[in-house]
């Protein structure tokens, strides 16, 4: 089994639709289109969503790191 370091995560999400949950609970829905070394990521055709559904539609949106508590492929 190949070890994956978390930037090879981010690395095979690029141009993939992802779930990004906030600090605040707070989620976004959106195809990652670049990150950087502190977990700073660009989400393209973004979506606010709440209890799973979309909230608002927001286009293209920087997420800061530090507000991040988890990503996953959605």
């Amino acid at each position: 089994m190949t070890e994956k370091r978390p930037f090879d995560v981010l690395n095979n999400a690029l141009n993939n639709s992802i779930l990004v949950k906030l600090k605040g609970n707070s989620e976004f829905r959106g195809v990652l289109q670049s990150f950087d070394v502190h977990m700073n990521v660009v989400l393209d055709n973004a979506e606010e969503m709440e209890n799973g559904e979309v909230k608002r539609k927001l286009g293209t949106i920087l997420l800061r790191g530090d507000t991040i508590i988890m990503l996953s492929p959605s």
